[in-house]
């Protein structure tokens, strides 16, 4: 399957994934369950990233270790920007992570058929920023808890 053009008409909320296999999300997560600003691959989705629009925090890694899935959700706070030359851009977030019994695992999201087709689910070695359609943030938000 193609990788389908993101356009803002129907960007429901942008996804950003982090491996916890490769870091200690889960350390880092209870530490501070407030995430300020994440890693994005530069180009046209970077760009399309703006202060107020929604984002959700996915993460990955072994699927029998923990529960991978959704794990918190926030709003972008300003544009992607580029680091120094040749690091990674950035995006600032106001995010915070669930506790972890309110996450959501991919077998969950998966079982939705409003979210079966979820890039993520398609194309999870994708780079960020991932994103979710209208529609799909729509029927994401009802699986979350409300408050």
């Amino acid at each position: 399957m193609t990788d389908r053009r993101v356009t803002l008409d129907d960007l429901g909320a942008w996804l950003i994934k982090g491996n916890a296999d490769a870091a200690d999300l889960v350390g880092r997560f209870a530490r501070d369950p407030r995430v300020s600003g994440w890693c994005v691959r530069p180009g046209y989705r970077a760009r399309l990233m703006r202060a107020g629009q929604p984002v959700v925090f996915w993460a990955s890694g072994s699927r029998g270790r923990l529960r991978y899935g959704v794990w918190g959700l926030g709003r972008v706070t300003g544009p992607a920007e580029p680091g120094e030359p040749g690091s990674p851009w950035s995006v600032p977030l106001d995010l915070t992570i669930l506790a972890e019994p309110s996450r959501l695992t991919r077998r969950e999201l998966g079982a939705d058929p409003r979210l079966a087709d979820l890039e993520v689910l398609r194309q999870p070695q994708a780079a960020n920023p991932s994103y979710l359609t209208v529609a799909q943030f729509a029927a994401l938000c009802q699986h979350l808890p409300t408050g």
